[in-house]
């Protein structure tokens, strides 16, 4: 098979370079979160490649000792974090680095203010992974080889962040990905050991994978260095979060791994925990983040649970774990009960996900309930961030139904503001005697839904009106008919 090794020149996709240019203006006050998402990135190429050779067990080229490897040179000023997870061919370093194929984007720097600390945030929302490297770089080089190709096959890819790319075909015998920062000049302080060990354990304590580094051994009185104390050593813990005792992890661990699971920058808004055991034994740690993510109206793309079996990784396909009205929880489902070779196929018929699923939901459905309950100012900030999802909820999860009816949350003509904050509770609550239907109108805006003419016969009996004005209403009230035995009645 022939190699195409010319070495290329290419531009940037238009949003990139907009992505570029802002990571390079430095939003992030907090710069060293570049290593957070390099490592996680690498950590997601190890799990690949052991999924991929749980049918084809070639593809550890007789190097199954899975790691990250991070090295600096000070007198280069340059940092590099290496992995031998599944790399990348030429083209999928074109189509994962010079574009963002991403459903979202355009809302995503259409919000972007110019505000610096509002646009960071927004930043964080989107996650930007491999960009962050622009943050402290002022050129990035990347050389990669895909599991299972011959040597000839590796990649370069090099670029300054100033709109275009070279890319060529090397020579690279060991598979994996190797990124190389070059530090902009007073980024120096990152080309030091005890920097790097400081931002590892701060931020990929728990990634599960070694993440490995030089150890640094002093020289003697004589200036000699003892051969036998060098080699390297293990800078984090290695050891998944999620199987450990809840007693044994902090708040600030569980916030840390949020982060890195999820690429976000902001603390999650709530988190559960929960080793299951008895017929199917499994282990979920699942989060509630503190803001919508940009793609979240994108109902087809697979979202945030990943699925682990006996620790390995397997697939990140909510679908099967998580409903799609449910599809902003990100988090890690861990059972034995699962063949490691598992299937999409087998997951859709299998017993033991169904179980999962529905414990999962549940729990979910649980925490949210306390929420809305024991803080109702958290639920309305939560619910002005997925009320619109969990609006498409009764019509997809019947088993939940009373449940999801007691969550929502809607205008009226009670309050006469735009606030989504009445319950059908406390709509049932304030019935006018012999009034036997909770009445609604559906409407483009909530301008049109509170001038509705329709409106005035209520408003002379003084008989409270819910105010729908969300796309997905409709959807709603074709699906959710009742509450507490009353009927839900359009006044239209």
């Amino acid at each position: 098979m022939s190699v195409d090794a010319q070495k290329e020149t290419l531009g940037f996709q238009t949003e990139v370079k907009q992505l570029l240019s802002l990571m390079i203006h430095s939003l992030y006050s907090n710069k060293e979160i570049f290593m957070r998402e390099l490592v996680s990135n690498a950590a997601d190429a190890a799990d690949k490649l052991r999924f991929e050779a749980l049918s084809d067990d070639a593809l550890y080229e007789d190097d199954a000792e899975l790691k990250i490897r991070v090295e600096f040179d000070q007198d280069k000023k340059t940092v590099t974090i290496t992995d031998n997870g599944i790399g990348m061919t030429r083209d999928e370093v074109v189509e994962n680095i010079g574009t963002i194929a991403r459903s979202g984007t355009r809302k995503f720097f259409d919000s972007l203010t110019g505000d610096q600390s509002k646009d960071s945030q927004l930043i964080g929302q989107f996650g930007v992974g491999f960009y962050s490297a622009f943050i402290v770089a002022e050129k990035v080089t990347l050389e990669t080889r895909r599991a299972g190709m011959g040597a000839e096959h590796g990649v370069r890819w090099e670029s300054a962040g100033e709109g275009e790319f070279t890319i060529e075909t090397v020579d690279k015998a060991q598979r994996g990905t190797s990124i190389t920062l070059h530090l902009r000049e007073g980024e120096e302080e990152f080309a030091n050991g005890w920097r790097l060990r400081n931002i590892i354990t701060k931020y990929s304590d728990h990634i599960n994978l070694p993440i490995v580094m030089a150890k640094e051994v002093m020289p003697d009185e004589d200036g000699k260095i003892d051969e036998a104390e060098q080699g390297d050593e293990t800078i984090n813990k290695a050891t998944a979060l999620w199987t450990l005792s809840k007693n044994d992890i902090s708040d600030e661990e569980y916030k840390e791994f949020y982060k890195q699971i999820a690429h976000d920058y902001q603390d999650p808004m709530s988190w559960s925990h929960n080793k299951v055991e008895g017929n199917t034994e499994y282990t979920s740690l699942l989060y509630i983040p503190s803001k919508a993510p940009f793609d979240l109206w994108d109902r087809e793309r697979s979202h945030g649970i990943k699925l682990y079996v006996k620790r390995v990784f397997i697939m990140e396909e909510s679908e099967q774990l998580m409903p799609r009205y449910l599809r902003f929880i990100r988090g890690v489902i861990d059972t034995n009960d699962l063949p490691l070779n598992v299937s999409r196929e087998i997951l859709q018929s299998s017993k033991t996900i169904d179980t999962i699923r529905a414990a999962s939901v549940k729990k979910v459905l649980s925490e949210v309930s306390k929420m809305a309950k024991n803080d109702p100012e958290q639920y309305a900030q939560f619910w002005e961030e997925f009320g619109q999802v969990i609006k498409e909820g009764p019509g997809e999860d019947f088993a939940n139904k009373d449940t999801l009816a007691k969550l929502m949350r809607f205008a009226s003509t009670e309050s006469g503001t735009t606030d989504q904050n009445v319950s059908l509770e406390d709509y049932v609550g304030r019935m006018k005697d012999k009034q036997e239907k909770i009445y609604y109108i559906t409407a483009e805006s909530f301008a049109a839904a509170k001038n509705s003419p329709h409106l005035e016969v209520f408003r002379k009996k003084g008989i409270e009106v819910l105010l729908l004005t969300d796309r997905v209403d409709e959807w709603l009230v074709n699906s959710l008919t009742e509450f507490d035995g009353k009927q839900l009645q359009s006044v239209a």
